[in-house]
């Protein structure tokens, strides 16, 4: 089941992505703020429904435990959030989801791993195919950025590239913790995980909306349909993720963290995206090593 629960987190945060993509208005302010508070909003909501329908018992002090793992998350998540106002997600996406295979590395220095020879290729494969799309994007959209009067700052332009890099050293880290949490050491339930994350989540989120507050800035719903969404495939992915990561983390982590690629096949299919040749290449790429990592666990 592990790798089930790897491809269906896949799918819902590809979907997320989508949705990022369509409710990324540069012209609307606060709008990571805005964002990650619908997230954590949705996700409490999960967490609580959560706790009802299944009878889960939960110890506040799960919150605690699960903490570094949470703020590793949530501070990446945020960051993601700030730096589509700097860069387009078809750029940020593929840089941040690298942090799958940095994940996988990690785990197989530190714990010393030895997986079936495929598993390489596929890690390589996903990991030239992520990357290769980051570049073909950067060159594509360098010169229209050239003429993007919020990218010709210089410290803009650091922080259209630093933000994403950022999100992925975090979001590794998180994972990497993630796998020792529900996988090497078993330190938390999978239940127990989840809800920490969202009422973490949660937290941060009633913390925005003061911020908000205190700036007399309004969230209105019907204005961040698109970012609602999202959300919601986020939180839904969270669900399908923490289940992943307690089988074989090592390969769940190159899984789940290629869902830029079918962001990049969404977005062509309902946004009417263009893809170059070199981008159907480097996405059939990511798919030959996605099905042999989905083959060596069946």
């Amino acid at each position: 089941m592990t790798m089930v629960y790897s491809l269906l987190t896949f799918i819902m945060w590809g979907i997320a992505d989508l949705f990022y993509k369509k409710g990324n208005t540069k012209e609307e302010k606060y709008n990571d703020i805005k964002t990650g508070i619908l997230v954590g909003v949705v996700m409490g909501v999960h967490a609580i429904l959560y706790m009802a329908i299944n009878q889960v018992s939960f110890d506040i002090m799960e919150v605690v435990k699960y903490l570094p793992v949470s703020l590793c998350y949530i501070l990446s998540m945020v960051i993601g959030y700030k730096g589509l106002k700097y860069i387009e997600l078809s750029i940020a996406s593929p840089v941040q989801n690298t942090s799958g295979v940095i994940t996988s590395i990690l785990l197989l220095i530190f714990f010393k791993e030895v997986l079936p020879w495929p598993a390489y290729v596929a890690f390589v494969l996903i990991f030239c195919a992520i990357f290769y799309i980051c570049m073909l994007e950067r060159k594509e959209n360098k010169e229209e950025r050239k003429f993007d009067v919020s990218l010709k700052n210089k410290n803009v332009k650091i922080l259209a590239i630093t933000l994403p890099i950022l999100y992925c050293i975090f979001d590794g880290l998180g994972t990497f913790l993630d796998s020792i949490y529900l996988d090497k050491f078993e330190i938390i339930s999978e239940d127990s995980a989840l809800i920490a994350y969202e009422f973490s989540f949660l937290i941060f989120a009633l913390i925005a909306m003061i911020f908000l507050n205190h700036k007399k800035e309004k969230l209105i719903i019907s204005n961040n349909k698109e970012k609602l969404e999202a959300a919601i495939f986020e939180t839904a992915g969270q669900f399908f993720y923490v289940f992943a990561m307690s089988g074989n983390s090592t390969i769940s982590a190159s899984i789940v963290g290629s869902y830029c690629i079918l962001s990049l096949i969404l977005s062509r299919i309902f946004l009417k995206e263009k893809l170059s040749i070199k981008k159907y290449i480097a996405i059939a790429m990511a798919i030959v090593g996605l099905i042999i990592l989905l083959v060596l666990d069946v």
